[in-house]
């Protein structure tokens, strides 16, 4: 006989839209399984399914209201490894660019795909996916968080042989996304986050707070080298955030937030240099430190592959 029930009667999902959804515990089990399941597949093609394929069979919708390169590439080649599937949609080629209503368009893909992901510009929109779809849906970045971003930076500094417990990471320039999912990471994974801004490019209370209320300290400061001095991770990210006019007063104030060999100096001699890219190297990072030895951007890139497989096993809630 066939399940005949409604779908507002199916199992509750796990939604991953900020880090907090999922806890400490689990982002820790997440890493674990992903640096288990990166080591399994040394050598292997990139597309081959990994051994178990614990999502045979099942599908993932990605939404995309901005542009993206690791995002896209990341949660497909993920879906492939674990032996699943993927679609695109964007605004231009769907009915959300002709005013179907995200509530529609969520119960819509609820009857027809396993999972969504979706990258848009309002978190908001994130939060009403999630409210009306009775599948997993995730989070791929809101203009508010990145937590898919932080949980494959996490796995970097682990794999460079870092404990995260009393890290010291500092981050320079706008307090956007990125920082804010890295001091939302602070309050669950316990570390320190010194923050250099501009005045008026501060990250939003609420995740300092978050981070201070765990009891990460954090610090706000205006001082670049100051910031910088014996910390174990660097980390940037581009001054203009996708969709943002170039406004030549941000890139004014934002100069002497630029990550060079003098302020790589102020750290630990074997601090880990961070950049989600696209970067815009000669504004935010130069080209020594970006192209040097401490950086570890591009496996930082790759990991978004086995951040994304463990973050969807979670939400499945298959993660063992």
């Amino acid at each position: 006989m066939s399940d005949s029930r409604p779908l507002d009667l199916a199992p509750a999902v796990q939604n991953f839209l900020d880090l907090s959804d999922a806890g400490g515990n689990a982002i820790a089990g997440m890493m674990a399984d992903a640096i288990d399941r990166k080591a399994l597949r040394k050598g292997w093609p990139k597309a081959k399914p990994d051994a178990d394929k614990p999502l045979d069979g099942r599908v993932l919708a990605m939404i995309f209201e901005k542009n993206s390169t690791r995002t896209r590439v990341s949660f497909d080649i993920a879906m492939r490894q674990l032996g699943g599937s993927c679609l695109i949609l964007d605004s231009a080629t769907s009915q959300l660019g002709r005013g179907e209503t995200i509530a529609d368009t969520a119960r819509v893909l609820s009857r027809m795909v396993d999972a969504i992901m979706i990258r848009t510009d309002d978190h908001a929109k994130a939060e009403e996916l999630a409210d009306h779809a009775h599948v997993p849906v995730i989070n791929g970045l809101t203009d508010r968080s990145h937590p898919c971003q932080i949980v494959a930076d996490l796995l970097t500094v682990i794999e460079h042989g870092k404990s995260l417990p009393g890290l010291e990471v500092a981050w320079f320039g706008d307090g956007n996304n990125v920082l804010h999912s890295i001091l939302e990471a602070a309050a669950l994974m316990k570390f320190n986050v010194r923050v250099a801004t501009p005045a008026g490019y501060e990250p939003e209370a609420e995740f300092v707070e978050m981070a201070r209320d765990a009891g990460c300290t954090v610090t706000l400061t205006q001082n670049a080298s100051s910031a910088a001095m014996g910390a174990d991770v660097i980390v940037t990210d581009t001054w203009i955030s996708m969709g943002q006019a170039d406004a030549a007063e941000k890139r004014a104030a934002m100069a002497p937030y630029q990550v060079n060999e003098a302020l790589m100096a102020q750290a630990k001699s074997d601090a880990l240099f961070l950049h989600c890219l696209p970067a815009h190297v000669g504004d935010e990072v130069n080209e020594a430190v970006f192209e040097g030895p401490q950086s570890v951007v591009f496996h930082e890139a790759e990991n978004r592959i086995h951040a994304q497989k463990s973050i969807l096993l979670w939400a499945f809630g298959l993660l063992k």
